[in-house]
């Protein structure tokens, strides 16, 4: 299934309001409005050992390999850790896209129907929100391993 999600870049280089964290060169785009945690889950994940990208805005770019998220120049290597105030954070990148977490779709499905988020010419998978504590523990596993061959993507 496709989605018309209004991040979504219909042709690109463009910028968009996101955060992108990396492991293991497979880059994930986090989206939402502002306030929906983009950055919170960004730092879990870090804690996990990810690396960040960029945080509140990326630059994204098509290679032949998929969209490239990168660092917007400007844009500080830091990442907004609300309640404690503005941190220090390394950017990496340009990453491959190999998904995108939208903040603002909820989902209760347990086995949810595969979504792709679209940007150009190429499409990534795209996973809802969900209500569960290990939601940052899913998306690291994710990053480091991919799909279980079982999976109909």
């Amino acid at each position: 299934m496709s989605s018309s999600m209004p991040f979504e870049c219909p042709s690109i280089p463009c910028q968009i309001h996101a955060t992108c964290v990396v492991v293991d060169a497979r880059g994930l785009l986090i989206v939402g409005r502002s306030g929906a945690g983009k950055s919170s889950l960004a730092l879990q994940l870090m804690a996990f050992g990810a690396q960040l990208v960029a945080d509140d805005r990326c630059d994204l770019s098509e290679s032949l390999q998929g969209v490239l998220a990168s660092k917007p120049d400007g844009l500080p290597e830091a990442i907004e850790a609300r309640g404690v105030g503005v941190l220090t954070s390394p950017c990496v990148g340009p990453t491959i896209l190999a998904a995108v977490v939208d903040l603002e779709t909820m989902t209760q499905d347990r086995m949810p129907d595969q979504r792709h988020a679209n940007f150009g010419a190429h499409q990534v998978p795209l996973f809802d929100n969900f209500d569960a504590p290990h939601l940052p523990a899913a998306l690291f596993h994710f990053l480091k391993y991919g799909f279980h061959g079982s999976m109909d993507v």
